[in-house]
């Protein structure tokens, strides 16, 4: 890509919709910066398919950043809490980690302001979503305003932008997107509780939606979950 084109910061988390999302922003003639946040989270796996997947979206520069957030804990992504395995419910569930988008979202911001990119990228989406706060679009719309405020290119009058382009899609329209797109999602990690083999344990919320998604998409899920 040519240096003209400009730079997007993309939440890189290895997950499914974080690929597509990337992929799409990729596609529209922006340059890749991926980040990716080592939270300490419930297992690695999913930092592994962020490398993979930067490094097949030809990301020109993938940082992994360590945060411990294990150290606030409250959630099940965080802390010794059991992962649901019930099937999708009302309400914001246990794999809620406090704050998350608002924290990742601010390191994004932080790197394109010193990089001199003024996009960010997000995979959220509010439609097949597990009822978390900070996918909603009040929440993006928000973080943009917060951007404008917090940061000198902000009050000297650079936007900064946050594209969700996902945000209106269900996990279907993201499957064929991606397929549009040529991306192996195989690459890609949904489970919130591998299997000690390394497998999707193929019932947590985030399993069900993904399978759910393939399902409804027509696409053969190349996902390997446990029997």
């Amino acid at each position: 890509m040519s240096t003209s084109q400009p730079l997007v910061v993309a939440l890189v988390s290895g997950g499914l919709d974080s690929m597509v999302a990337a992929a799409m922003m990729r596609s529209r003639g922006h340059r890749l910066l991926a980040l990716s946040i080592n939270y300490n989270q419930r297992h690695q796996i999913e930092i592994a398919a962020a490398r993979r997947v930067a490094h097949m979206l030809d990301a020109e520069r993938h940082i992994v950043l360590p945060l411990d957030l294990s150290t606030f804990g409250g959630s099940a992504l965080t802390a010794d809490i059991a992962v649901p395995k019930d099937g999708v419910g009302e309400g914001i569930p246990v794999t809620y980690v406090p704050a998350r988008n608002t924290i990742f979202l601010s390191l994004a911001l932080g790197w394109a302001e010193a990089a001199g990119a003024r996009d960010l990228c997000i995979g959220v989406n509010a439609l097949d979503y597990s009822g978390y706060p900070d996918c909603r679009s009040e929440f993006i719309a928000g973080f943009e305003t917060l951007a404008e405020l917090a940061t000198k290119a902000g009050v000297e009058g650079e936007r900064f932008r946050v594209h969700a382009p996902l945000q209106a899609m269900t996990k279907a329209q993201i499957v064929l997107e991606g397929t549009r797109l040529g991306l192996d999602m195989g690459l890609s990690w949904s489970c919130y509780d591998p299997t000690p083999e390394g497998l999707h344990c193929g019932a947590c919320d985030s399993c069900r939606l993904r399978a759910k998604g393939f399902v409804e998409a027509g696409v053969a899920d190349p996902t390997r979950y446990a029997a």
